[in-house]
């Protein structure tokens, strides 16, 4: 089949390349984000989407206005048997409704569960121990369309929101030439979401923030959930009174019963820990703002953080 791919970010490539890789179909040309300046430099940054498709001589529109007339035109000049949407934004309907197969999406979780821009971040958020990858037709309503073929993973202990997201990646690519070949085969039937539905929306600075008046489990899950990107946040006032914003990327929950919520606790040789109500969060790598990230106890050897106090 001839395939136009809709993508942006590392999670988006994937599954390209493995369409390119494909011997049954072809991709006839790419849509991505416009190109944005990033950075104190405002240099011009190409999302991953488009340098993939440079590297690989593909064609490339980057629509600023998806409904725009001549990007309509221009898109249904290539024909495509279907298209292929991964980590994009929402379509109108004069786009996903074009080709003769419809329009299909990858998701990063298992709809109905955690519609919404952030599912693996809220999958880890929220102690889950299975999330996965669903292929779903676009439809008029966000994450809502019927299922063409879903695939299961457990969450591990020791997963944060990078090492998921890879795996989730890498099995999305496989999920995505599987729904490829089964829609051209007709082996195929989608099927309603069942179940009920959960959200899973973007996360933005404030949701960012640690409460400390939460089991430790609770705030090392809300810490995994975000690591190693946006990064969970915690703010300390200094001995003269300033705040200084932290981003913590790893911590483990530490059972004591005598510990007092939100209490600040450290060896200055190696040990880091604030308590909670169910006993204390030991952090293991942070980065103070305007620092590299460290572990806790390459910080502390050049940091003292004697007389500092978690922000009221």
């Amino acid at each position: 089949m001839k395939i136009v791919y809709f993508g942006t970010p590392d999670f988006a490539v994937e599954s390209l390349d493995a369409i390119m890789q494909s011997p049954r179909h072809e991709v006839c040309a790419v849509v991505t984000v416009p190109d944005r300046q990033a950075g104190r430099g405002q240099k011009v940054v190409f999302s991953p989407v488009k340098q993939y498709a440079l590297d690989h001589h593909l064609p490339l529109l980057q629509p600023e206005k998806l409904r725009d007339p001549q990007f309509l035109e221009h898109l249904a000049s290539y024909g495509a048997d279907m298209f292929v949407v991964v980590a994009f934004r929402m379509l109108p309907e004069a786009v996903w409704n074009m080709p003769a197969h419809g329009t299909f999406n990858l998701h990063a979780s298992l709809l109905p569960r955690y519609r919404g821009a952030a599912p693996i971040n809220h999958a880890i958020i929220n102690g889950d121990t299975v999330t996965g990858v669903t292929t779903f037709l676009l439809n008029h309503q966000i994450d809502e369309g019927q299922i063409l073929l879903q695939a299961e993973t457990p969450i591990l202990p020791d997963d944060n929101a990078g090492t998921l997201h890879d795996r989730l990646a890498a099995m999305g690519r496989t999920l995505v030439v599987q729904t490829l070949d089964g829609i051209a085969d007709g082996t195929l039937t989608p099927r309603p979401q069942e179940g009920t539905p959960t959200a899973a929306p973007k996360i933005f600075k404030d949701d960012c923030i640690i409460r400390f008046d939460q089991p430790a489990q609770k705030v090392v899950d809300f810490i995994r959930g975000l690591s190693p990107y946006p990064a969970a946040l915690l703010t300390l006032v200094n001995p003269q009174g300033e705040e200084v914003l932290f981003k913590i990327f790893d911590a483990v929950a530490v059972s004591d019963p005598s510990a007092t919520p939100k209490t600040l606790i450290c060896d200055e040789k190696k040990v880091l820990k604030i308590g909670v109500n169910d006993g204390f969060l030991q952090i293991l790598s942070l980065q103070m703002s305007g620092k590299r990230k460290n572990s806790v106890e390459d910080f502390l050897r050049g940091n003292k953080l004697t007389g500092w106090k978690l922000r009221p």
